[in-house]
């Protein structure tokens, strides 16, 4: 009998699960509304409701369920399995490990959607092969996890990598942390999208790359700023390859090209990593809980 376990990754917006056996690969997905608006006892739920439903897939399919992964945004404490905080879904203090054992009646495991992503693009995806790899998630907001031979650190306080509050832009834009000039305030697919005024990151990024006057100063500024923050993750990570993904890593050389040229540019002693775009997309924070679950079987 197949063995598999049950990965489910939370979004703002959507929740991605899967069922993945031991060696990564993926034998049925679902994409299922968050519906955070609902409130957090209404998503914690539905987060149940969907592990249950994929566990009685696999049984109908023949396959045996042997853990559960659930991987959140926010301050996670991975030792005791509970989300203490998350804005995007409304968290606070969900014991959401126990919660996903009782209802699978399987170990399972937490996690943080960065560290889990990272995790994945290091063991399966564009960072196979490297020891050492530093994962940049630029979407809506930016953090970043570092992996040391398959292994993520979540820190003394399960934030670890929140390289978003860097700050790079003193007395810069406001930050919603309530800090002025963090990266995740300046360099953000919302924060780009929100200095040029209207439109999407990504049309932006089109529109520089087009030669329009307007898109191109906030794009130059935005990788300048990207390229700051990253200086500051080589100093404190020496990793030899950078993972970058998230809505923002879409834009694909356009970013790329232009991000390793100011990353050079502002290199004394550090060696420049391998910087390349992640693999695996919008499926990485799954592909990853389900990495943390076959480790808690």
């Amino acid at each position: 009998m197949t063995a598999v376990v049950v990965a489910i990754d939370v979004g703002g917006t959507t929740v991605k699960c899967a069922l993945v056996t031991r060696n990564g690969a993926v034998v049925h997905a679902e994409r299922h509304p968050t519906g955070a608006e609902r409130g957090p006892d209404a998503v914690v739920d539905t987060i149940l409701d969907i592990a249950d439903g994929l566990a009685g897939k696999a049984r109908a399919d023949g396959l045996a369920v042997r853990a559960g992964g659930v991987v959140v945004p926010g301050v996670i404490d991975e030792a005791a399995g509970v989300a203490l905080w998350s804005a995007n879904v409304g968290f606070r203090d969900v014991p959401l490990r126990d919660l996903l054992t009782a209802r699978l009646g399987t170990p399972a495991v937490l996690g943080h959607d960065v560290r889990a992503g990272g995790l994945a693009e290091a063991r399966l995806g564009a960072g196979r092969g490297s020891r050492y790899v530093l994962f940049v998630a630029i979407g809506t907001g930016i953090a970043a996890a570092s992996i040391v031979d398959g292994a993520t650190f979540a820190g003394a306080h399960g934030a670890a990598g929140e390289i978003g509050h860097v700050i790079v832009r003193p007395g810069g834009p406001p930050c919603g942390c309530g800090g002025r000039g963090c990266l995740e305030a300046v360099a953000s697919a919302a924060a780009v999208a929100r200095r040029y005024g209207s439109g999407s990151a990504a049309a932006v990024a089109a529109r520089a790359s087009a030669g329009e006057k307007k898109a191109a100063t906030v794009w130059q500024d935005a990788v300048d700023a990207l390229a700051d923050g990253l200086l500051t993750g080589l100093a404190l990570f020496d990793p030899e390859t950078v993972v970058l993904g998230g809505g923002l890593a879409g834009a694909g050389d356009a970013l790329l090209v232009p991000l390793r040229t100011a990353l050079r540019a502002r290199l004394t002693f550090h060696r420049e990593p391998r910087l390349v775009r992640a693999a695996l997309g919008e499926e990485a924070g799954c592909l990853g809980a389900a990495l943390l679950a076959w480790e808690h079987e």
